[in-house]
């Protein structure tokens, strides 16, 4: 009763089970599930922070943005860290960081300052 379990516990009789070559077998699917990660997550991610730093780098006196929070306005004065913006005709300005600037819009039809 008991011998077909001791039977089937007992080691290959090759010692190990093949070594380092089943480990780097066993690898592979941690290895592709990595590769996959990284151009489906990780790169793309890279790329949209650097097109945001260029974005931000590139601000100038003049430039209509979109805020993150769905502000739109014009640059009036720009500092290292800070945007003022003038948000309506009547020279409402307001100073925001320049990191929440989201985008550059292109003038539209029809749409008012």
């Amino acid at each position: 009763m008991f011998e077909s379990i001791a039977y089937a516990m007992a080691s290959s009789p090759q010692g190990e089970q093949g070594g380092p070559a089943a480990f780097l077998v066993q690898m592979i699917p941690l290895i592709l599930i990595f590769v996959i990660f990284y151009f489906l997550l990780i790169r793309p991610q890279q790329k949209k922070q650097k097109q945001q730093r260029e974005l931000i780098e590139t601000l100038k006196k003049g430039d209509k943005v979109i805020t993150t929070s769905g502000i739109y306005g014009t640059i009036e004065y720009l500092s290292q860290s800070s945007v003022t913006l003038r948000v309506s005709p009547d020279n409402v300005k307001i100073k925001m960081s320049r990191s929440s600037i989201a985008g550059v819009r292109t003038p539209a039809e029809g749409e008012e300052d």
